[in-house]
């Protein structure tokens, strides 16, 4: 069981959000690769059994010029079989909050992945309680491949 975390961010939020969620996963013995989206192919997707795609939400709820790319090269692939999750940081001032996670979330399930949590959503950096939130959502993810790929 292997597991990629790809994400984008700018000032730094959605990367910290990236390692605690790593540091998750391998709380659950569960192998993980963690890149930038402007270092990884999307076909890199297919060779992992479970995909978490993480990136702030930009402007008014869009996806930042960084990740475009990436997203729009997800349309290629089929995903069917691949465990999959979405999350990222926002701004609660805005009316969209982590618009992005919600975006993501939209095209992994259009893509044929089995999405198995709804996406986790931080405003601006994880902090106190959140650091914690981070952790367990990489926990559940983990938890969610494993039996995923035993009851395969």
């Amino acid at each position: 069981m292997k597991c990629i975390i790809v994400y984008t961010s700018m000032t730094g939020n959605t990367e910290e959000m990236a390692n605690l969620i790593k540091e998750g996963i391998i709380e659950e013995n569960v192998e993980v690769d963690i890149k930038d989206s402007l270092q990884v192919f999307t076909e890199d997707l297919l060779n992992y059994d479970g995909i978490l795609l993480g990136s702030y939400t930009w402007n008014e709820g869009e996806l930042p010029d960084e990740f475009l790319d990436f997203y729009e090269e997800l349309n290629q692939l089929d995903l069917s079989g691949k465990i999959s999750a979405a999350f990222g940081s926002g701004d609660k001032t805005y009316p969209d909050f982590c618009r992005a996670v919600d975006i993501l979330t939209n095209r992994l399930t259009e893509l044929g992945s089995h999405v198995v949590h709804s996406g986790l959503k931080i405003e601006h950096f994880p902090d106190g309680e959140e650091r914690e939130y981070c952790r367990r959502f990489g926990r559940q993810f983990a938890d969610s491949l494993v039996n995923a790929v035993q009851l395969a």
